[in-house]
């Protein structure tokens, strides 16, 4: 692109055009004053490059550069030189060049900025957020911004080479049950009557495989009214995927091709794991305590309930006779752990719903077997409560080896795994065994179908009521044993986080119906929820599924950041605000009153 305000973007310049006029444009990253020599970096977003203001040359130009200031918008023609020997910059690829400047041009002025735009200085997250157009400048969040693009394109062209087509759906839905709360949005039209944004184009992209699309995928923005946390903002972008006639082992094939390839070619510094593993649900609960495991590192929880069941040590004793459990895991080298660390560790889980922790410390030499521990190598205010040869039994169920400390917790399952699995991953940071240039990714399968929810006593879907079961379970489902029918549902995760559901979904009317009957729905709601979709299920709807994972959660990982929001351009904070824009906000009356809406206080 050549035209009045540049010949050349920063980054095409090189040793090769030395001695050639050029025009360039862009903002003054940073500005030295040499007496008579007056240096600018200039920054576009391709790129840095040095400009030079010399009197002797050009006193016209030197004399803007006098005025010019950080952040300074300019347009700048000169001649490209080689720069001096020893001046040269090897961290920019125009770091063997700078231009001499002959003419300037102050574009627009800036105000001094209100947080500092270099990637090493520190600024407060609200400031940043509230000047987000500003913060996107900085070197950081444009690598996270280009990351993002180039994920999107390949996503797109992966699935266009295969046969897919990119469909858009309705922003502007039907409220309907899936999980979390909609935003809802009232109508002028129909007073009393709202629409809802979707949580996801579930039903829409089943119903286009009803339309014989066959394959379909769109980046699809989605919004969920729930609490907010480092992987969650109330809108968000995934990668939405429909096919039909599939099986279960179809979609996943087709989502390790595309992540495999996409890593390899956006990526390739990052290690991966191929084949991607696969583990069952029960599977994933028993080892890591969540169905998200971070499979970096070991580690792997274990279930000693059973060589604990005649213990005395009322911990243990109390948790089993009321249908609990007693799992830990060892924490290689840890047996030095000084009291106070290992109090640490037992706040940890208690501030996760556990009732305590209970440490045994293995003392000595790692190259001694567990076989020859002795008692007295034992470090524990339970030590009373066992034998060595239990001990010894605990340290080789859990794999451990003499020098490893024993984190043993025993509670209702549910409390115990969700703490055991987040102690997991607290000491796997902390003993350096979750590698960042590494990414695990897996799928975790055979879900149940069901899920005891005890407030509303009855049963709720794991996933979603449009998940089909296992055709071995059908038997359970007709007698009504829905603790034992197992979905078709599978998750993708990726270094501890979900970064997808998917499912072959339901595409018999009478079953869908029987699941919304199963589910508590009364017959009114069904109709009124659900009735287009179970009429399109009537009319030759083809065996479909799909999945669509999170593009926001992905990047977060591919980038190496801690939080969803740098690598949104304008996301929200964790309370759900935009303090760029102050909103939300009120609104007039007047706009209250075409919606047919009163706000009362």
């Amino acid at each position: 692109m050549s035209n009045k305000y540049r010949t050349h973007v920063c980054n095409e310049l090189n040793i090769s055009h030395t001695g050639q006029t050029v025009t360039v444009s862009g903002w003054v990253n940073r500005r030295r004053d040499h007496g008579e020599l007056i240096f600018i970096d200039l920054r576009d977003r391709d790129g840095l490059l040095q400009i030079v203001f010399n009197p002797q040359v050009t006193p016209e130009a030197h004399k803007i550069a006098e005025q010019v200031r950080s952040e300074y918008v300019i347009k700048v023609s000169g001649e490209i030189s080689k720069r001096p020997e020893g001046m040269e910059n090897p961290n920019i690829s125009t770091g063997e060049i700078e231009l001499i400047v002959k003419e300037a041009e102050i574009l627009n002025a800036s105000k001094p900025m209100p947080l500092p735009l270099s990637d090493d200085a520190e600024a407060d997250e609200s400031v940043r957020l509230k000047y987000r157009y500003l913060d996107l400048r900085r070197p950081r969040m444009q690598r996270n911004m280009m990351l993002r693009h180039r994920v999107v394109k390949y996503m797109r062209d992966f699935l266009d080479a295969r046969g897919f087509l990119e469909i858009e759906t309705p922003i502007l839905l039907k409220s309907t049950p899936e999980g979390a709360r909609d935003y809802l949005v009232p109508s002028r039209l129909y007073p009393g009557k709202f629409y809802a944004l979707p949580q996801s184009p579930q039903q829409l992209k089943q119903l286009l495989m009803v339309s014989g699309y066959e394959k379909y995928f769109q980046i699809a923005r989605c919004f969920r009214d729930e609490d907010q946390r480092a992987d969650r903002q109330p809108e968000f972008t995934q990668l939405d995927i429909e096919m039909s006639f599939v099986e279960e082992e179809d979609i996943l094939e087709l989502m390790e091709s595309l992540f495999t390839s996409m890593m390899e070619e956006i990526k390739p510094e990052i290690e991966i794991t191929k084949p991607f593993p696969r583990l069952s649900y029960t599977d994933s609960m028993a080892r890591y305590g969540n169905d998200k495991p971070d499979l970096r590192f070991g580690l792997e929880l274990a279930d000693i309930s059973d060589l604990v069941a005649n213990s005395e040590f009322g911990v243990f004793k109390n948790a089993i006779e009321y249908g609990g459990i007693v799992k830990g895991f060892a924490a290689p080298g840890c047996a030095s752990y000084s009291r106070k660390q290992q109090d640490k560790l037992v706040e940890f889980v208690r501030i996760r719903g556990a009732r305590g922790l209970v440490t045994i410390a293995l003392e000595g030499e790692a190259k001694q077997s567990v076989d020859d521990l002795t008692l007295e190598q034992v470090r524990s205010q339970a030590t009373k409560f066992f034998t060595i040869d239990q001990v010894k039994a605990f340290a080789k169920r859990m794999g451990a080896k003499v020098g490893d400390i024993l984190l043993i917790c025993a509670d209702q399952e549910d409390i115990v795994n969700t703490s055991l699995s987040q102690l997991r991953v607290e000491m796997g940071q902390r003993l350096g065994l979750a590698d960042p240039n590494r990414m695990v990714f897996a799928f975790i399968q055979n879900y149940p179908l069901f899920e005891w929810n005890p407030d509303r006593n009855g049963w709720d879907s794991m996933h979603h009521p449009f998940t089909a079961p296992h055709e071995d379970d059908m038997q359970f489902l007709n007698i009504g044993d829905l603790d034992k029918v197992k979905a078709k549902h599978y998750d993708f995760v990726c270094n501890g986080y979900e970064l997808s559901s998917g499912s072959i979904r339901i595409h018999d009317s009478q079953l869908q119906l029987k699941i919304f009957q199963l589910l508590g729905y009364p017959e009114g709601e069904i109709r009124e929820l659900f009735s287009h979709l179970l009429e399109a299920l009537e009319y030759g709807a083809p065996p479909h599924g799909g999945i669509a994972p999170g593009i926001d959660r992905f990047l977060m990982l591919l980038a190496g950041e801690e939080n969803i929001r740098e690598v949104i351009a304008f996301p929200k904070t964790k309370t759900a605000m935009d303090l760029m824009t102050n909103s939300p906000n009120v609104v007039s009356e007047d706009q209250l009153t075409d919606l047919h809406i009163r706000i009362e206080e």
